[in-house]
């Protein structure tokens, strides 16, 4: 099994040559789903990057700070990005403003996480933004059954 680390993150369609080798042998990196953490509290994303990866479904990048988020999306390509809500500098619903507005990014699904909110309020249905949310303190189990609910079928391997 490959292990993968931050710095092998290559943008999709790149035309790199490491990143289609790895494609056409078959490894890993074709079943793994990409997913970007936007949150300015360190140990969340650490803790979300290790037990998400810990399942050898996701390669899960780390950003800390939210005025670099866009461009770090545009870098890493993911298929699925969590954004927290409120963030100094820039808040989560600029920045996925910000990502609806790029051509390249504009259908990525963006899951909020929140604060704001109890649980019982994130499991109603309710979106911010159109987007769905989930409450922190963060549980694992929600994250992945977010992420499989709201992955786009290409990003599964269906299409």
């Amino acid at each position: 099994m490959n292990k993968i680390v931050e710095a092998e993150f290559f943008p999709r369609n790149s035309g790199d040559q490491w990143h289609q080798a790895h494609l056409s042998a078959g490894s890993q990196i074709k079943q793994t789903r990409r997913i970007l953490i936007v949150d300015n509290d360190k140990n969340t994303t650490h803790l979300v990057k290790i037990l998400l990866e810990k399942t050898g479904r996701y390669v899960v990048f780390e950003e800390n700070d939210s005025t670099r988020a866009h461009q770090t999306a545009r870098n890493f390509r993911p298929d699925l990005i969590f954004l927290d809500v409120v963030m100094p500098d820039r808040d989560g619903g600029e920045i996925a403003a910000q990502i609806r507005a790029d051509p390249e990014l504009q259908y990525t699904p963006i899951i909020f996480l929140t604060g704001l909110v109890t649980r019982a309020e994130a499991n109603t249905g309710l979106q911010i933004d159109e987007h769905p949310f989930l409450a922190k303190p963060i549980d694992i189990q929600e994250l992945v059954k977010a992420i499989e609910a709201y992955m786009p079928a290409r990003a599964k391997g269906v299409g």
